[in-house]
């Protein structure tokens, strides 16, 4: 049975403790409400850009660009797997969803593939376990700057023209809601053509009482698309950060509100069973007293 001291030190650590999840919890809802605002404005620009690409790729030949060419099938064929995770833990499972994610794809996928890793703990992870990398950034998410996405963005559009992969994919955690985040396995290159073909049109449709309207492009499809498809890849990326952010702080928010529950249930029980070994002390030497009193 440990002794009072023992006890009364445990539940002085846990109360310290507490205080720590406690201002993790805060410090995580503040940042959690500044990441939700970023993700809410980002959607719409992505949405735009997606309709906005529909709409010029509907007008042309696919196949004048190549990020929108899907390369001949070859045997060594490779896969780019973007992995997004958090730079630190006390999150729950955030990190742990992202890598078994990654690591299902990895298994069931066909085709070698290599990693890009953002984060530190898939870093961590698949760096330790020996999988090829191809490139990391770490510690991004202190201070996130769409610079981070086009660097990221430029390294997997490098890889892919150059023809050291054949697909690009993007496993990140989608923010849905502060106690919901589902893990997305998304193609980033080439791009998916019914992904952008079915975007909303930017033109009124005759059902909504307009005529469609024909667009003129200048200058040539060609030098649009040199400049749209990669402002396009950068942008999904950049979303990805923002959603995995927010999605981070959500988890992280929601880890320390648990563990701040559990020490207090953990401290009610352990100053219960302190004030049971402090009364069974003190019965021990009442009955002391009253046996040496009877003897004497």
């Amino acid at each position: 049975m440990p002794s009072l001291i023992d006890l009364r030190r445990r539940v002085r650590a846990v109360k310290n403790t507490q205080q720590i999840t406690k201002a993790m919890k805060m410090v995580a809802a503040s940042k959690l409400r500044r990441a939700q605002e970023r993700v809410v404005n980002a959607r719409p620009y992505a949405r735009g850009m997606a309709r906005v690409l529909a709409s010029v790729v509907t007008r042309v030949d696919s196949r004048i660009h190549p990020l929108l060419t899907t390369p001949e099938p070859r045997p060594d064929a490779k896969t780019l797997v973007i992995v997004v995770t958090g730079d630190k833990g006390l999150c729950g499972s955030f990190n742990t969803n992202v890598i078994k994610g990654a690591g299902a794809f990895i298994l069931d996928n066909e085709r070698a593939s290599v990693l890009g890793l953002v984060g530190r703990k898939g870093r961590d992870f698949f760096a330790r376990r020996g999988f090829p990398v191809l490139f990391e950034f770490t510690n991004i998410f202190q201070r996130l700057r769409y610079d981070d996405a086009q660097a990221i963005a430029r390294r997997a559009i490098e890889a892919f023209i150059g023809g050291e992969v054949n697909r690009v994919m993007l496993v990140y955690n989608e923010f849905r809601s502060v106690i919901s985040q589902r893990v997305v396995v998304d193609q980033l290159l080439p791009i998916p053509r019914e992904d952008v073909e079915a975007a909303a049109p930017l033109t009124p449709t005759p059902d909504e009482g307009y005529e469609p309207v024909e667009h003129l492009y200048a200058p040539s499809p060609q030098v649009i698309f040199n400049q749209l498809l990669p402002r396009f890849v950068e942008v999904q990326v950049y979303r990805a950060l923002l959603e995995s952010n927010a999605a981070f702080f959500a988890a992280q928010m929601t880890a320390m509100d648990t563990a701040t529950k559990n020490s207090a249930e953990m401290i009610a029980s352990l100053t219960l069973y302190m004030n049971k070994v402090r009364q069974a002390a003190i019965t021990r030497e009442i009955i002391e007293v009253v046996s040496g009193a009877e003897a004497l």
